[in-house]
């Protein structure tokens, strides 16, 4: 069983996320990830492998740089039992879950939106400040997501020009944040409400077309006016030297 006593001592248990609601973000993280390893055509090991991946990676990234508490994938059996549990049942039954409109978008984005809270909701926990705890929170929610397309060989996803993805991360982990510490909301509900304006987010950007944007080169922009300036000053050495 994992050691919450240090958790406990501070004072904070109504910040822990409830158990049922860790799982279940387990599970769609899972889902998540054994949905794309179908799409991708992988065999039984690589659907399992990146449900376990999309399950666990991210809670085990935070944990590796909070390196406070329990480390989550090791101490909770019935997770890593859910994830393998999850990529064999879609291995075998793709299409019931296929049937689902858009069905790994959404079981992508709901895994960010619970990540998020349970990244947020751990960092606040054992005593991280603000700017911390939403670090946390949005490592959290996209850090399964990253490993996967590393193992894919693919860019990660967070690092493409595309619509609104770790933004919808931050803004559902600063949701998380400012109804705790402004409203004195607590689990599940704020973790809810996280996850809603995650999920909100994401598919506005969708829906009217949002993306983020490719490097643009400001320097010319920025010294048109120091060159402008220069220009006026070299015009009226000039008249004075006249």
């Amino acid at each position: 069983m994992p050691d919450f006593s240090a958790f406990l001592g501070q004072g904070t248990h109504a910040l822990m996320l409830p158990a049922w609601l860790e799982l279940t973000a387990v599970v769609v993280g899972s889902l998540s990830g054994s949905l794309v390893a179908i799409d991708r055509k992988l065999d039984m090991t690589g659907c399992v492998a990146l449900s376990l991946i999309c399950g666990l990676g991210g809670g085990l990234i935070r944990d590796i740089i909070m390196q406070k508490g329990d480390v989550y994938m090791l101490n909770s059996t019935p997770a890593i039992l859910l994830c393998v549990l999850a990529g064999i049942i879609v291995f075998h039954f793709p299409k019931a879950f296929f049937r689902i409109p858009n069905a790994i978008e959404w079981a992508d984005i709901v895994e960010v939106g619970l990540f998020c809270a349970a990244g947020v909701s751990k960092a606040l926990g054992y005593g991280l400040g603000g700017v911390q705890a939403v670090l946390m929170g949005v490592i959290t929610g996209v850090g399964g997501g990253l490993l996967r397309d590393v193992c894919l060989g693919d860019v990660p996803r967070i690092f493409q020009t595309s619509n609104l993805y770790a933004l919808c991360a931050l803004g559902g982990s600063l949701t998380y944040f400012a109804l705790y510490d402004l409203a004195h909301v607590m689990n599940p509900w704020v973790a809810i409400a996280c996850t809603l304006v995650t999920v909100a987010l994401r598919r506005a950007s969708l829906r009217w077309g949002i993306v983020s944007s490719t490097s643009r080169d400001h320097t010319d922009v920025v010294l048109a006016p120091v060159r402008r300036a220069a220009e006026r000053a070299r015009d009226h050495a000039k008249r004075h030297d006249e």
